[in-house]
């Protein structure tokens, strides 16, 4: 959705910082929502998938669960309904909802980096003490900035 917004508005004088001023710059360029609508729905669609296909995953492969489709829909679709609902500025409620999903970073990253340095889970293909360093500094890196933006968020 930004890179649409930034590539149209490339060069018309126009620049935007939120949501609403995507909308309305493209709007401008565009007309009425053609592109936002576009971008927004690819986006959706997009994240949903990846989402679905990753929860299918794990709750089949490793808790042997399965959830039917409609209430797996429901259950990942009445959170933002729910935000939208009580009028929350949409920019803020998007900033707020990177800060909650960039919590998860760590917990991927972290056992990421365990595993793939252990010879006892990765055999022949276990990282270079080197690799091991360079993941480590880019951890700490990914992981302090998180902070960063949970603080920067939070105040």
């Amino acid at each position: 959705m930004l890179v649409l917004a930034a590539s149209t508005l490339h060069g018309s004088g126009r620049t935007a910082e939120t949501l609403d001023g995507f909308h309305r710059g493209l709007g401008d360029v565009l007309g009425p929502g053609a592109a936002f609508a576009l971008a927004l729905l690819a986006s959706g669609l997009a994240s949903a998938g990846v989402g679905t296909f990753a929860g299918q995953v794990i709750m089949r492969g490793f808790l042997h669960r399965q959830v039917p489709l409609t209430l797996r829909r429901i259950l990942t679709m009445t959170p933002p309904l729910a935000v939208l609902a009580l009028g929350t500025d949409p920019t803020r409620a998007l900033v707020l909802s990177q800060v909650v999903l960039s919590f998860g970073i760590p917990f991927a990253l972290v056992p990421l980096l365990l595993f793939t340095a252990r010879r006892s889970v990765m055999g022949p293909l276990v990282n270079r003490p080197s690799t091991t360093v360079a993941a480590v500094l880019v951890c700490a890196v990914v992981v302090g900035l998180n902070l960063f933006l949970v603080g920067q968020a939070l105040l």
